[in-house]
């Protein structure tokens, strides 16, 4: 069974870390570009970072750039978002997508040209 399984989501502070896992079973990511979305409340979904198959590249929103960073492991076959001065507005679903797409120059590519996509973990700020 080809499915991503996130994990490492949870209840922190303002200013506070978290640290999400993407993992895969079934297919390697050594091929997949992934990317991290997420969604809010009464929000539509938003990219939150991607990082290419080779894991020479990542791209960040605007919103967590300088806070928030991307990683690769393909021996472990997991994908880290590794979240830092997290603040109430990061609350939210986060979900990771792999994808054999890349090539959006400063972007990363839209949700729809990912294929795989986990079942998100929820992600609070709040004191």
């Amino acid at each position: 069974q080809l499915q991503l399984v996130e994990s490492g989501g949870g209840l922190v502070q303002p200013g506070g870390s978290l640290r999400l896992s993407c993992a895969a079973s079934g297919f390697t990511l050594d091929y997949y570009a992934i990317g991290w979305f997420r969604q809010a409340p009464g929000k539509e979904r938003e990219g939150v970072s991607c990082i290419s198959s080779s894991g020479s590249t990542t791209v960040y929103a605007d919103s967590v750039k300088g806070r928030f960073t991307i990683s690769k492991d393909n021996a472990k076959n997991t994908v880290y978002l590794q979240m830092s001065s997290l603040k109430p507005e990061d609350t939210a679903i986060y979900y990771c997508a792999a994808g054999t797409t890349w090539g959006y120059g400063s972007r990363c590519p839209p949700g729809d040209k990912y294929n795989f996509w986990g079942q998100g973990t929820q992600v609070t700020v709040s004191s």
